[in-house]
C-alpha cells in the first residue's frame, strides 16, 4: 500500500512546515511542501493529496494580523477547491498560524456559508507566550484517537486567544463535540494563566468541524514528536515518544482507508 500523500501548504513567512513533513514521514506519510502560487495558478490540485497540513509561523508577516492576508488568499482563491478537498473525505490540519488561518477563512468551527464565526487575537498577556502547556484532549475527532486524557505540548504565539462571534456560536459547539482541546493543569483540571497561556474563552485550545476531519489548535504538535523534546526527558517525564506524534499517526492511519 502506498503512503499517504501529504500537503505541507506554505508561503512567505511559513517556518514550520519541514518540521511537520518530518512529523508526517515518521508516521508513513509522503509529505511535500508546496506554495500556495502553485495552487492558485492552477500548476497543482489539491485532489493529488489526501491531507492539507497548514503549519506554523508567521505567513506573510501577520501584517494585518495572524494568518489574515493567507485566509483571504484562501477564501477568494481556493476555498471550492478545498470546499471538494473536504467533501471528498479528505483530511486538514492547521497548527498555530495554520490554525488562524482555518478560522479567519471560515473553515474553522465550520458552516454552510464558511462564514467567520471565530477568531484568534493577541494573548492577555500582551506578549508572546513560549512555553510548554498540558492539554485535556475531549472530543471525538479523527486525529485524536487513542490520544492520552491529557498531553503536553510547546506552545510560541502572540495572538493566540480564541473568541467567538458570540455566545450561541460556543453552545454549538458544545452541543455538537467540536471542542477538541482544552488548556489545563498537570492534573487535567482547567487552570488560569500560565496554565492557559494566552486567555482563550473557556481554555479553548484547538477544535474541529462537525465531521471531525478539520482540525486547528494552537500547540504544536509537531515540536514533541520524539520523547527527548520534552523538557524535563532527563528526569523520566519522557514516554516512549512525544505526544505530539499520535495525532500525525491518527491522520494518516485514516488517509490510508481513502487512498
Amino acid at each position: 500500500m502506498r503512503n499517504p500523500k501529504v500537503c505541507i501548504l506554505r508561503t512567505a513567512g511559513t517556518n514550520c512546515d519541514r518540521e511537520t513533513a518530518f512529523a508526517f514521514s515518521r508516521v508513513g506519510g509522503d509529505p511535500e511542501l508546496v506554495h500556495i502560487k502553485k495552487f492558485v495558478s492552477g500548476k497543482r490540485c489539491l485532489s493529488e493529496f489526501s491531507i492539507l497540513a497548514f503549519p506554523g509561523g508567521f505567513s506573510y508577516g501577520d501584517d494585518v494580523g495572524a494568518g489574515k492576508i493567507m485566509a483571504n488568499e484562501i477564501k477568494h482563491k481556493l476555498m471550492e477547491e478545498i470546499k471538494d478537498f473536504i467533501g471528498t473525505g479528505r483530511l486538514i490540519i492547521g497548527i498555530c498560524n495554520g490554525f488562524q488561518i482555518l478560522v479567519k477563512a471560515g473553515l474553522l468551527p465550520g458552516n454552510e456559508a464558511f462564514a467567520q464565526e471565530a477568531s484568534l487575537i493577541i494573548n492577555d498577556s500582551g506578549k508572546f507566550e513560549d512555553r510548554w502547556v498540558y492539554l485535556r484532549s475531549q472530543a471525538r475527532c479523527v486525529w485524536t484517537k487513542g490520544l492520552p486524557q491529557v498531553i503536553y505540548l510547546p506552545v510560541a504565539h502572540g495572538e493566540g486567544k480564541f473568541i467567538f462571534k458570540d455566545r450561541a456560536v460556543l453552545e454549538r459547539l458544545k452541543k455538537k463535540g467540536q471542542i477538541v482541546f482544552k488548556y489545563c493543569d498537570m492534573s487535567g483540571k482547567p487552570g488560569r494563566y500560565p496554565d492557559n497561556p494566552n486567555g482563550s474563552v473557556e481554555n479553548i485550545a484547538g477544535i474541529c468541524d462537525e465531521t471531525g476531519r478539520v482540525l486547528g489548535l494552537m500547540p504544536h504538535p509537531e515540536r514533541h514528536s520524539f520523547s527527548w523534546q520534552h523538557p524535563r526527558w532527563t528526569d523520566g517525564h519522557a514516554k516512549r515518544e512525544g505526544d505530539g506524534l499520535e495525532i500525525f499517526r491518527n491522520g494518516i492511519e485514516y488517509a490510508r482507508k481513502i487512498i
